[in-house]
């Protein structure tokens, strides 16, 4: 049978492969499994973003989960790791968000947090895709005194923002930022707390119709917030994803920092002020080389992971450091949130500018980014291995290599979370790049590209 949990959860198109009846089956198994876990029925906390198959996954997942005796405390539209601390500041045992983050809403996912707010242990989803793949309703143990609440948590949003501004707050007087909200989980969240810190703010993609999410907005798609940087005036500009756990940057030029250069800025405030832990950080093997010579430059340690902010955040707790990214845009501060945070990792960075003086367009002078190609090919989910230990595409990616050499790198991996192979290809010269991640992907959509 076909593996449930991804890199980050359960993802699949909507009432095709995510159906109403898995959702309720994920419910249900989580209830039992959490049951055996505490010993008493469990307390479940879910949120969503802003998709139309929300609300249907919604009520199926609570209908599992109450059908198996736990109590579903729902919070409505909430970015993602407003689910991880909201799961923690209301004592509930598990988080559930429902969300496919920056995928366009055909899409959407089940992720699933513990009581401490950081994403399942692998031991526990297993446990759970056991229980969800063995489920039998004729079988199941039925109970018409064990059966759990629907509770309605209205003030969801309020107790994020009051942790967003006690932990994080400073003052955002005089300055005009403009917020690209993805038409996602964000929407009203994000106007209000920069708002509520005293900036000028101009939005765009805070208009969520259920179709519209990341549609040409957002972190994945950030012209429009260009445009409107250059346009206003603002100081800077910053771009979440459908599920608010990414995060870019524009600066006042109208170029783009990515999550490498929030990262860098992040490490550096961190160091000058006592506060980076054990003198390092954790980034993935897509980061820009830039990355590694600033690190270098600023004498902090530098540890790579593979892609993933799982994987960061793993290696974040097993070395013992509390600052990693990826170049997508999760960051993770572990002194502020147990897992990437938008909101947190923005209101983070313009502190940091504001401690150094800088405006944004200063401050990504301080280093180099290598110019890199990235490039998805699309492919069905189950000829991605296929592709990756085809010899044809094998013997062109290590041809390509030794071509580069030195001056370059090559990186050809599968999608943890779409059906689609990402080809990255860096180095010194733009040109030469493009064509060989052009080559690479029509040699590998030639041979299954869907």
């Amino acid at each position: 049978m076909k593996k449930l949990f991804g890199t980050d959860g359960i993802r699949g198109i909507a009432n095709e492969e995510l159906t109403a009846d898995l959702a309720f089956k994920v419910g249900y198994a989580a209830a039992v499994v959490l049951r055996k876990e505490i010993s008493k029925n469990p307390k479940i906390l879910i949120g969503t973003d802003t998709r139309v198959s929300a609300a249907m996954l919604e009520a199926a997942i609570t209908a599992g989960a109450n059908s198996a005796g736990a109590d579903v405390f729902t919070v409505g539209v909430m970015p993602t790791p407003a689910v991880a601390y909201l799961t923690r500041f209301y004592s509930c045992d598990a988080g559930i968000v429902i969300s496919a983050s920056h995928n366009s809403y055909e899409f959407n996912g089940l992720k699933i947090f513990s009581h401490r707010g950081y994403k399942l242990q692998d031991e526990l989803e297993a446990q759970i895709e056991a229980e969800v793949n063995a489920y039998d309703s004729a079988k199941r143990v039925n109970s018409s005194t064990n059966i759990g609440r629907r509770i309605e948590k209205r003030n969801g949003a309020d107790d994020y923002l009051r942790h967003l501004v006690g932990s994080l707050g400073l003052s955002l007087e005089g300055q005009k930022i403009a917020l690209d909200c993805a038409n996602g989980a964000a929407y009203q969240i994000g106007p209000e707390l920069f708002r509520k810190l005293g900036a000028e703010v101009i939005t765009i993609g805070v208009e969520p119709n259920g179709f519209n999410i990341n549609q040409d907005c957002g972190s994945t798609a950030p012209q429009r917030l260009i445009e409107a940087v250059l346009n206003s005036g603002a100081d800077l500009g910053l771009a979440f994803d459908g599920d608010a756990d990414r995060l870019l940057a524009i600066d006042e030029t109208g170029r783009l920092v990515d999550g490498d250069g929030i990262l860098m800025i992040l490490a550096a405030d961190m160091k000058a002020q006592g506060k980076l832990l054990k003198n390092g950080a954790v980034a993935t093997v897509m980061s820009n080389f830039g990355l590694d010579e600033f690190m270098r430059k600023k004498q902090i340690d530098l540890l790579k992971t593979d892609v993933g902010d799982r994987n960061v955040l793993e290696s974040m707790l097993e070395e013992g450091y509390i600052l990693g990214g990826e170049q997508s845009g999760h960051i993770i501060l572990l002194d502020h949130a147990t897992t990437g945070d938008g909101m947190v990792s923005a209101l983070s960075l313009l502190g940091a500018l504001q401690r150094s003086g800088e405006r944004l367009a200063i401050a990504r002078e301080h280093w180099r980014i290598y110019p890199q190609v990235l490039i998805n090919v699309r492919i069905p989910n189950d000829l991605k291995q296929k592709v990756m230990s085809d010899p044809s595409i094998q013997e062109q990616i290590q041809e390509f290599s030794e071509t580069l050499g030195e001056r370059g790198r090559i990186l050809v991996r599968p999608s943890g979370t779409e059906p689609k192979v990402r080809i990255m290809l860096e180095g010194e010269a733009k040109d030469e790049i493009q064509r060989m991640a052009e080559f690479l992907a029509n040699l590998i959509s030639s041979r299954y590209g869907i």
